[in-house]
């Protein structure tokens, strides 16, 4: 589904990426880690367009799109929930989620509202807020299902659980496990290599803007030395 290869991106003259290489199959939970500085928001913000790549290939369903408009990467399929939430915090929990939802790949079951709520039945409580009001973990759900309304091939979660308090870092990761369970493709950033384990299907760590390691849970639950080296703090 998505192929990264070769991918080199800069801010300026500050190159930060020099060789990154990840692909996500349908139907896969796949990671990206490493420690803080690496590149892991850059790749990100390289596959949503949101940063021009100085070189290499993205491709999604066959179709080249390293440095073609966000939007127009958006609408071949891809959702993200992007590092801090960033919802439009004027809008209530509803506007949120209808303000882009779409089915432009006219799924026969799109997402709807009523969903969304399922999944996150506190948003429905708050349906009417301002998302400015909500806290730090419902601005998370709100996020995820924003993204999740646009009925996305591919979703991308960077930092998904960070600085949530551990009851809402479980109901956020109950929500991916359900979307896996769905068939949902899913590339996902986070430091909770334990549940990262137990939900990914394969993992891919970056070092200094560069694929150093690739493998599966198993291959990394047995390299505990290599975890530590490269993403232990």
């Amino acid at each position: 589904m998505l192929s990264v290869r070769s991918l080199q991106s800069a801010y300026g003259r500050s190159q930060v990426l020099f060789d990154v290489a990840l692909d996500i199959a349908e139907g896969e939970v796949v990671t990206l880690l490493g420690r803080n500085g690496m590149g892991k928001t850059t790749t990100v913000r390289s596959i949503m367009g949101l940063l021009a790549p100085k070189g290499g290939e993205i491709s999604f369903e066959g179709r080249a799109v390293a440095g073609i408009a966000p939007e127009k990467i958006a609408r071949c399929g891809i959702g993200l929930v992007p590092e801090g939430r960033q919802v439009f915090p004027t809008l209530s929990v509803r506007e949120n989620l209808v303000a882009t939802a779409s089915n432009r790949l006219k799924r026969s079951s799109p997402w709807t509202l009523s969903q969304v709520y399922a999944l996150f039945p506190r948003l429905e409580e708050r349906a009417g807020q301002s998302a400015r009001t909500l806290s730090g973990g419902e601005q998370q759900m709100l996020a995820v299902g924003r993204a999740l309304m646009t009925n996305p091939k591919l979703l991308i979660l960077d930092e998904a659980t960070e600085g949530l308090a551990p009851v809402i870092r479980a109901e956020i990761w109950g929500c991916i496990e359900a979307l896996k369970a769905q068939g949902q493709s899913i590339l996902l950033i986070d430091k909770n290599i334990n549940v990262l384990k137990r939900i990914a299907d394969r993992h891919y760590i970056i070092e200094k803007g560069r694929t150093v390691w690739s493998g599966s849970s198993a291959d990394l639950a047995e390299n505990a030395e290599l975890v530590h080296r490269y993403v232990g703090v």
